[in-house]
């Protein structure tokens, strides 16, 4: 098996990670598991005709989008529930988008639809000289309390209006509508300095270190290897000694391109001879978060 087809460990991944939010909405997807995840999965990693067929389509290159793509191959064909709709646009009467309902999905339990939301994540923590620590994306334009702010404000209420009403009448569900939030990520560490964690980001979650690239004076380097999406969705494996050349050279387009690059630090298993992810690291530019 080519060891870059991932998807399986992809979905494994997105199955049983914490997420960075915990509130009244959150989904807690672990909970509703099947005992033979891991066998399915298997499967699939092995014989590419057992799979959905969404699973055997390049990856999207937008890691949003495919990662959508996996959240419905997980509800649908893993956990059996009813996909009623996705991505459905909410107008106004003038034809003014208000937002977008990602999945309305029937619980097979309850029998009732549910609006998911759901996003994949990656806060690098940055201490602003005071007490305060802000959550930047790699893109830092994207901030962790500003996207929980509008996902609980904002996303998770959109059922609640008329115009949302109206157009899911229109697909049959004319009876209250339970919202859902699922949010798995990483949160990234400077190494050192002091920052705090938001309250709603539950302990367990995923972490990683970040770093500027003047900090790498010194750092060998030999095993790690730069990730490209949709491979930010981890661990990541492979069964050859990394590359030195792939990660200096990924480390030059930080300075030159002023691109944050998320890198995976390897180690070798004695018993397998497998590469296998210890850490993850962003490296970012001098200038970031002011890109």
């Amino acid at each position: 098996m080519d060891y870059r087809w991932r998807t399986a460990g992809h979905l494994d991944w997105l199955c049983r990670s914490p997420q960075l939010l915990h509130c009244e909405q959150s989904f807690e997807l672990r909970a509703h598991l099947p005992q033979s995840l891991a066998a399915r999965l298997a499967r699939w990693d092995t014989d590419p005709a057992s799979r959905p067929a969404a699973l055997n389509e390049p990856a999207n290159p937008r890691l949003g989008y495919y990662f959508e793509r996996l959240y419905e191959c997980v509800m649908t064909r893993l956990l059996g529930w009813e996909l009623v709709s996705k991505n459905l646009q909410i107008r106004d009467g003038s034809g003014r988008t208000l937002g977008e309902l990602d999945f309305l999905l029937r619980n097979p339990e309850t029998g009732k639809v549910e609006h998911h939301e759901v996003a994949v994540k990656f806060y690098l923590g940055y201490h602003q000289g005071s007490d305060a620590t802000l959550w930047y994306g790699p893109n830092s334009q994207d901030r962790l309390d500003r996207k929980v702010r509008r996902l609980l404000e904002h996303q998770s209420r959109l059922t609640g209006r008329p115009e949302a009403r109206a157009a899911m009448a229109e697909l049959g569900i004319t009876g209250a509508v339970t919202p859902r939030i699922f949010m798995p990520g990483y949160l990234f560490y400077p190494p050192d300095a002091p920052v705090t964690v938001p309250d709603f980001v539950p302990a367990d979650h995923l972490k990683g270190t970040w770093l500027y690239h003047h900090q790498l004076a010194g750092q060998d380097m030999a095993t790690w290897v730069p990730l490209h999406k949709p491979h930010w969705l981890g661990p990541w494996s492979q069964p050859d000694r990394p590359d030195p050349e792939h990660s200096a050279s990924a480390m030059e387009s930080v300075a030159d391109h002023c691109r944050p690059r998320l890198f995976a630090v390897l180690s070798q298993d004695a018993a397998s001879g497998q590469w296998a992810e210890v850490e993850r690291v962003f490296v970012v530019p001098e200038n970031w978060p002011r890109l």
